[in-house]
């Protein structure tokens, strides 16, 4: 570390500059998945016949499909290659969120109509195939966006552990992993407007345009750490200073072969992160997806007013705090010494309590909106704040060349987790309004929130603790 230290004062910063293409690719990756969420209620619910079952259905066919791309993604990342891997990525996630904008064109083409107007105003039989044939058209465009959006994550992952040392994975993963709470802050400020102005087809077509100006940049800028002309001789022995300090030839010889993607299931570490992330991906999502319908159908409050943007906005601000979860466990390190993995399973048990506040949202909705908004945001910052962490153990414990993959099989199980959630909230939602079902004092739909409030609110507990018993120590993957 003296050498380190030594040439600190001379040393590149150009981890940052990569940290910061990580952090724009996961703003325009929520971005995307965004804007379905703030038009579907307010102007692609009424034009098709939508009901809460036909978009929960369309949110758990993207967390199905996105889960089984997720399962080899990884892979086609750590085949690809970094750099080729994420402009594939990106590329067809962009594709796939400007499809959405001609799932009208087809559905008018389909049934023999020529406006939304007409789409809107037809009855009967004709609005049942309406509403059946957009929503097929509407998981076409979803398919191939979570197809693209599923390699972010494992590239990214990737990313991090090429140009950073353990001990600041976890903050730079909070911090480009803050670019899904930026995508949620910028969202409601512009995607309702645009879909008021230009027309909820524009909306897409506009924020789908942004990932192909992200993938210009990407070209010229990245490259493996030791060929980046960017980064000089001092950085780069601080990024591989784990190599210095932990690794002999012996082991370097080792981690040079590849695991088998089989090989990858017969280790307690791999289910470990595949069950932690099983249970909270969904919360996460169920968030990002339902909270502007939850407004609206709680508090009859639109996302393209003035009200409806402030409160979406406020939660995903208060959801930033995040970005300093992935700081804890590197003041813990400093501070006790303790291994990396110990460190952020600490901070992980402290993320996992806050969102039992999210058993408050409903109660103190009687009140206002804004405390169930409140609510929903610290437990959003807590999401982020233990995805930061979980991410990061896999760059603990197992080698680089299968932490791509090793994230894939962990997103494959949040997606599954995810999808069941979607479709049961959005059957639930259906089923608790026809039969006035009650809830500890609350009927209807509100009362379907909340159940579902309260299986967000103990899902990390859940996920730490079988994480904990399936890894109770520190054991890194030896090949």
């Amino acid at each position: 570390m003296s050498r380190l230290q030594e040439n600190a004062a001379k040393m590149t910063n150009y981890r940052w500059a990569i940290c910061a293409m990580l952090f724009f690719a996961t703003t325009v990756n929520y971005l995307d998945r965004q804007v379905l969420s703030l038009t579907w209620d307010e102007f692609i619910k009424p034009e098709f016949h939508w009901d809460e079952s036909h978009y929960g259905t369309i949110t758990s066919v993207f967390s199905i499909v996105y889960a089984i791309c997720m399962l080899f993604a990884g892979r086609f990342i750590d085949w690809m290659g970094t750099k080729k891997g994420y402009l594939w990525s990106i590329g067809v996630w962009s594709a796939g969120a400007c499809l959405h904008a001609v799932c009208g064109i087809i559905t008018e083409s389909y049934v023999g109509l020529h406006s939304a107007a007409e789409l809107m105003s037809a009855t009967g039989d004709v609005a049942v195939i309406i509403a059946t044939i957009s929503m097929y058209c509407f998981l076409a465009a979803r398919c191939v966006l979570a197809l693209g959006e599923a390699g972010n994550f494992p590239a990214a992952i990737k990313v991090t552990a090429e140009y950073f040392p353990k001990k600041d994975r976890a903050y730079a993963t909070s911090i480009f992993n803050a670019g899904a709470s930026i995508g949620a802050l910028i969202a409601p400020l512009s995607i309702p407007v645009l879909a008021k102005i230009w027309g909820w087809e524009m909306s897409f077509i506009i924020i789908g345009a942004l990932g192909f100006v992200w993938m210009g940049f990407w070209v010229f800028m990245y490259s493996a750490p030791s060929k980046n002309k960017f980064v000089n001789k001092a950085e780069l022995e601080y990024i591989e200073q784990d190599k210095d300090q932990d690794v002999t030839p012996v082991e370097e010889l080792k981690e040079a072969r590849k695991m088998s993607f089989l090989e990858c299931f017969s280790y307690k570490q791999t289910w470990a992160f595949a069950f932690g992330k099983f249970m909270t991906d969904g919360v996460w999502w169920f968030f990002l997806f339902w909270t502007p319908s939850y407004l609206n159908t709680q508090f009859g409050i639109k996302t393209s007013e003035g009200l409806g943007m402030a409160l979406i906005f406020t939660l995903y601000a208060i959801t930033m705090l995040s970005i300093y979860g992935g700081k804890l466990p590197t003041i813990f390190i400093n501070k006790t010494g303790m291994n990396p993995y110990a460190a952020r399973m600490k901070a992980m048990l402290i993320f996992a309590f806050f969102p039992l506040l999210v058993l408050l949202a409903q109660p103190l909705g009687t009140i206002s909106p804004w405390f169930p908004v409140i609510m929903i945001g610290i437990g959003g910052a807590a999401h982020q704040s233990w995805s930061a962490n979980i991410f990061s153990t896999i760059g603990d414990m197992f080698p680089k060349s299968a932490i791509a993959t090793i994230t894939g099989i962990g997103g494959m199980a949040g997606g599954v987790g995810s999808m069941i959630l979607q479709k049961c909230a959005g059957d639930l939602f259906v089923y608790a309004d026809e039969v006035q079902m009650e809830f500890m004092g609350f009927i209807g739909k509100p009362a379907g929130y909340f159940i579902i409030f309260c299986i967000c609110a103990v899902a990390y507990l859940i996920g730490w603790i079988v994480m904990k018993t399936l890894v109770p120590k520190y054991k890194p993957i030896e090949l």
